[in-house]
């Protein structure tokens, strides 16, 4: 499957943004979905996964109770809702997307994901 992710920007703090990543492909549903993000001088870091079904949902420490995560299998589309953005939010987004049986937990390891989109910037001010 391809990824193509939009959405980034540059906002101020406490400023929201929605990230989308359209897969393009057979078989969206049989993917596990995640949005891993890099700031420069930083590792790569798992941000929010999502299960195949959409029912099992991971969210890092830093953006849990402000980022959302959610799936559109008919759009072939994953969303990442950021609300309350922080200047430390800022880095590079990558949707990825980790074909998977549908009982399989999920992963927040890089490893894991076979299909990774081109990234989109997100830039949160002070």
């Amino acid at each position: 499957v391809q990824l193509q992710a939009s959405g980034g920007g540059l906002v101020q703090a406490g400023g929201s943004l929605r990230l989308s990543c359209v897969a393009s492909g057979h078989s969206f549903n049989r993917y596990a979905l995640a949005w891993f993000r890099q700031a420069p001088g930083k590792e790569r870091e798992c941000v929010s996964v999502i299960s195949r079904s959409g029912g099992n949902t991971y969210y890092g420490d830093a953006v849990k109770g402000r980022f959302t995560i959610s799936r559109d299998n008919d759009k072939k589309t994953v969303y990442l809702q950021m609300n309350s953005l922080k200047p430390e939010d800022t880095a590079r987004y990558y949707c990825a997307a980790d074909s998977v049986i549908l009982s399989a937990p999920i992963s927040t390891r890089q490893t894991s994901y076979e299909s990774w989109g081109q990234g989109t910037q997100v830039t949160v001010s002070s």
